[in-house]
């Protein structure tokens, strides 16, 4: 981690902590701290190194996990299931990509834009086999937010199994309303 010692006294206010509690992390003085902070004094590379440390501690530890923003309602349908009837289910629930299930193992995924990928006048004779996607990436439900952000920059959805049974979904609607 790179930061300006000079920012300081900001991200320790955006980490909600005090002087002293911060300090007592660091493992410094809360004088010391609030000397760095207004400027008095500059403090010697391995007081910085120790209060770098501390900060990515703190940011870490602060950082929110895959599992405290997933989707638990998982609406998922067989690699059989008739496309026409994926379509009604998504309708219904006003989502915009399904994951396609055998025995509880993600083969892969159908959006909106898989469907409207095919020949429109022969979707109704399509299976999901017939129409579905590679599989979206799956993750650990500890994952950080950071990742899941990159991985969803690149894909529509990112599932989270623990001990190999699906237990939640993350859209980017889902990253977005975390953020609030």
């Amino acid at each position: 981690m790179v930061f300006d010692i000079s920012q300081l006294k900001k991200i320790r206010k955006q980490l909600n902590l005090t002087q002293h509690q911060f300090a007592k992390t660091a493992g410094l003085s809360q004088s010391l701290i609030a000397k760095i902070e207004s400027g008095k004094i500059d403090p010697t590379y391995s007081k910085v190194k120790k209060i770098e440390q501390a900060l990515e501690l703190l940011t870490k530890k602060h950082e929110k996990e895959a599992q405290e923003i997933m989707n638990k309602n998982i609406i998922s349908v067989q690699e059989t299931e008739k496309i026409s009837r994926i379509i009604e289910l998504m309708n219904k629930n006003s989502i915009s990509q399904v994951p396609i299930l055998n025995n509880g193992n993600v083969l892969g995924l159908i959006s909106e834009s898989t469907i409207l990928s095919k020949n429109l006048d022969d979707i109704k004779k399509l299976t999901a086999k017939d129409v579905m996607e590679e599989s979206p990436p799956i993750i650990a439900k500890d994952t950080k937010i950071e990742v899941v952000k990159k991985l969803l920059q690149h894909y529509p959805i990112v599932l989270v199994k623990e001990k190999g049974k699906l237990i939640g979904l993350i859209t980017k609607a889902d990253l977005i309303k975390s953020l609030v």
